[in-house]
């Protein structure tokens, strides 16, 4: 589905949910106390400047007795089967951010993973799937980073720390050709790309990834991922802390250029190594 479209189906979910909710006699702020959120996120809902997640819109159908409309209706905008269920609405919000700040502590984000990284990373955690289901998430991986290459595409800022370098994924072929490929997009300026170095020891959000993500017309969201599952974030002062952690994260980190260095010095080490085998 386009963007544009997207977005008018998002504005009849708002209109639908509006005119539920006056029908039952509700205000937004009485609405939002019986799904537990706000009545301004009501209303953002109803002006689709924000989307609600999967069991808020479940529990709106519960306070409306709308027969599981919202739920289906969401899963029709959000729901993508080649994306895990908490996975699936990130999607959509890198799709709308107009910007993503990204702290990785041991993998290659999927924004800016190569086909073949995301080959053995999808095959190590899948070790029984089929070759089709495998080259389905690396298709579907590959058509998100996409947005890299809009004309309108988000500022894209990643933290990675040092580790994400050093541990081996693939050969030494395939790892050159991964951090060829950021070192690649960075020099395009495409994503600006900091590296945490190993030597700065303890640091804030120890071995937590946590994707940051801000918009024209709606609060920021923070995003962040334990075993097969995700968090969505978006209280403000949550926000808040998490965005000042990640500045603290931005001062530890080398500056751009010194990380560049750093990254093609590492595929270079990488490229030796797999033409001396």
């Amino acid at each position: 589905m386009a963007n544009g479209s997207r977005q008018a189906a998002w504005e009849f979910f708002g209109t639908e949910l509006k005119r539920h909710r006056e029908e039952a006699g509700l205000t937004q702020a009485e609405l939002g106390y019986r799904v537990f959120v706000s009545g301004g996120y009501i209303g953002q809902f109803e002006q689709a400047i924000r989307k609600p997640q999967l069991d808020v819109a479940a529990r709106i159908d519960d306070a409306l007795q709308t027969d599981g409309f919202f739920e289906r209706t969401w899963r029709k905008l959000i729901d993508d089967r080649r994306y895990a269920d908490y996975f699936a609405e990130v999607v959509e919000l890198e799709r709308t951010a107009t910007k993503i700040c990204e702290f990785a502590p041991t993998l290659v984000p999927g924004l800016l993973q190569s086909a073949t990284y995301t080959r053995v990373v999808t095959l190590a955690g899948n070790p029984f799937a089929t070759d089709a289901h495998i080259e389905e998430k690396v298709a579907a991986r590959i058509e998100r980073a996409q947005i890299l290459a809009a004309a309108a595409r988000p500022v894209y800022w990643v933290i990675l720390h040092e580790q994400v370098l050093r541990i081996p994924v693939g050969d030494g072929g395939d790892m050159a050709e991964q951090l060829e490929h950021i070192t690649g997009l960075a020099r395009q300026r495409k994503v600006l790309v900091q590296v945490l170095p190993t030597a700065v020891g303890a640091y804030p959000l120890m071995g937590r990834m946590v994707r940051l993500f801000e918009f024209a017309d709606a609060p920021p969201a923070v995003y962040t991922e334990a075993v097969y599952s995700g968090n969505l974030l978006d209280d403000p002062a949550l926000v808040k802390r998490v965005q000042g952690t990640y500045d603290l994260l931005r001062a530890a980190a080398l500056p751009p250029e010194a990380s560049l260095a750093l990254i093609t010095s590492a595929a270079e080490d990488y490229r030796r190594c797999a033409s001396s085998t």
